[in-house]
């Protein structure tokens, strides 16, 4: 069996529980969790069954119904203040539409709310609308290379390399690679004060 693969299928089966065992904590059905993320049923059991690899905008939505952060769903808490993640354990998520890339950095620790991206846009290409994020919740992006449209509810903003941005992420958000090379930006999402 090819190990990129059997990474993969390890990776679908992380996330496939965490969603499953965080939909059940908050008692929450199918159904349920389909009317409070939007994500339809069908979608969410294919999930929870490893059927489908979810797009980062179907995440997107699952983790704001869930109240939890796209890292958290994407790997298991670890409980350690000194965490080294070689790079074959990082999560990784590429959506199979667009092939847009999200790379977890950060660990995911208990009370901890910060989460780490590095995410990769290819040559023109959207990421998809992100859904609003609970109020208080805040995302730093940086620019590595590329360049690239933030959209924040209605403004739009042109970012180049080295270029930064801070935002309360409490509105609809999206990103698009304005050029014909892919762009790579860190994200950090800051869900510290929403307690």
């Amino acid at each position: 069996m090819n190990t990129e693969n059997a990474s993969d299928n390890s990776q679908l089966s992380v996330l496939a529980d965490e969603i499953r065992q965080l939909r059940k904590r908050n008692n929450l059905s199918l159904e349920m969790l389909a009317d409070a993320s939007g994500v339809s049923r069908s979608m969410i059991s294919k999930i929870e069954r490893c059927e489908t690899v979810p797009s980062t905008v179907v995440l997107s939505k699952l983790a704001e119904a869930l109240g939890v952060t796209f890292s958290k769903l994407m790997a298991t808490e670890i409980e350690r203040e000194i965490v080294h993640i070689p790079a074959a354990r990082q999560p990784v998520l590429q959506d199979a539409e667009t092939g847009f890339l999200r790379r977890c950095i950060s660990p995911v620790l208990p009370g901890r709310g910060i989460d780490w991206v590095l995410n990769t846009l290819p040559p023109e290409a959207e990421t998809g609308n992100f859904v609003a994020h609970r109020r208080g919740v805040e995302e730093y992006i940086y620019m590595l290379r590329g360049r690239m449209r933030v959209t924040i509810g209605d403004q739009r903003i042109t970012m180049n390399p080295g270029d930064s941005l801070y935002f309360q992420a409490d509105t609809d958000h999206s990103f698009f690679n304005l050029g014909k090379a892919q762009c790579e930006y860190f994200l950090v999402i800051d869900t510290s004060k929403v307690r």
